[in-house]
């Protein structure tokens, strides 16, 4: 097939593959649900053999608590797997087929249950409002690669490498790939949304955000960043703490997780 043709066909298939995200935006899906849930399977499990796991009871009780008391108030009922990697950088992620995986340095960031409920608020939100299903399908559509399967199979290589950075793997793997500034600001407003609802307090979003930017200090200014900057992501926050503070005043659980 002629590269012509391609992108011809590519126009098309992106034309005709959008969904809307939780709060409208347009997106590109190529792949189904049940696709991103092998995806998200095969790749945890990969994850769970490259990375050493953190064996301390206390240290995985904690963040258990914690991701478990988010997943129970999600409106899609699944049970989600929880591992906590021995890994010194900041770090959190969720992945498709109810995976979650936590970085021992993020707490050293995240100093309260409530700051790890932001954390985990947003990165479960990326998979809900269904992220790196559409940049999966975006990275699919850019390469010229349609079968995800034949892309698993080789196990290593660059298609591999940025089919796990667009399910949001990528620190991992060995390339990074950021979400968009609109999908960081989705999930950061779902987030809020998910730990009111669970008990926790979403004034500790901004706290959370305040200790990052101490923790990063000479990040790249906004403009060159796919990033919103720590500052407009705390105003952002600052904006939307006020419509869930209701929730998490209602909310019928009130979390204890501690080391």
């Amino acid at each position: 097939m002629s590269r012509l043709n391609f992108l011809a066909i590519a126009c098309f298939v992106a034309l005709s593959a959008c969904q809307t995200s939780p709060t409208g935006r347009r997106q590109l899906v190529l792949i189904s649900e049940s696709q991103m849930d092998s995806l998200g399977d095969q790749s945890f499990e990969d994850l769970k053999k490259k990375m050493p796991i953190e064996k301390d009871a206390a240290i995985n009780g904690y963040v258990k608590c914690v991701a478990d008391s988010i997943t129970a108030v999600l409106p899609e009922k699944r049970k989600w797997e929880v591992v906590v990697f021995k890994e010194d950088s900041a770090n959190a992620f969720a992945v498709p087929g109810g995976h979650i995986g936590v970085h021992t340095g993020l707490l050293k960031v995240a100093k309260t249950q409530d700051q790890l409920a932001a954390v985990l608020g947003h990165e479960v939100a990326h998979v809900l409002a269904e992220h790196s299903r559409a940049r999966v399908s975006e990275q699919l559509l850019t390469t010229g690669v349609l079968a995800v399967g034949g892309v698993l199979a080789q196990k290593d290589g660059r298609d591999y490498q940025l089919l796990m950075a667009a399910l949001g793997l990528g620190a991992q793997f060995g390339i990074t790939l950021p979400n968009s500034r609109a999908q960081e600001t989705e999930a950061d407003v779902m987030g809020l949304d998910y730990m009111a609802r669970a008990g926790f307090n979403p004034e500790e979003s901004v706290r959370l955000w305040e200790n990052m930017a101490q923790a990063s200090q000479g990040a790249p200014p906004e403009f060159m960043s796919t990033h919103p900057s720590h500052g407009t992501r705390i105003g952002t926050l600052g904006k939307y703490i006020p419509k869930v503070m209701p929730e998490y005043r209602a909310a019928k659980n009130r979390p204890r997780c501690k080391i």
